[in-house]
């Protein structure tokens, strides 16, 4: 069984929407990634993000895709460039990333509760 956490615990989790205004190959990562610059709007406004996702999607094809993403965690460098989010997704049956999305379109910024 898995570690069970309290409701406190996932609250403190800042899981948003964005939409994907800019994506780009990033041949400098160690795994096949894309560059990823996301809107959330408001005060948290456009991040990067480098994503695992090169099986399922083609950069220019992102573009104005809603996705989800962790908005809070500490910024990573990834090889030279600094991932400020982590964009979120589940894996297929081959292990390879497929994104997560609102059903339907929703204002940027919106917070997963």
């Amino acid at each position: 069984m898995m570690d069970q956490i309290g409701y406190p615990d996932f609250d403190k989790v800042e899981i948003r929407v964005g939409t994907i205004t800019d994506a780009q190959p990033f041949p400098e990562a160690r795994k096949p990634s894309i560059k990823l610059w996301v809107d959330f709007g408001g005060a948290i406004g456009v991040r990067k993000s480098a994503a695992q996702i090169t099986i399922h999607y083609a950069p220019d094809r992102l573009i104005g895709r809603q996705v989800v993403a962790v908005v809070n965690f500490p910024p990573r460098q990834i090889g030279p460039f600094m991932s400020e989010v982590l964009v979120l997704g589940v894996p297929d049956e081959n292990g390879a990333v497929v994104l997560l999305k609102p059903d339907l379109a929703v204002p940027v910024g919106g917070r997963m509760f």
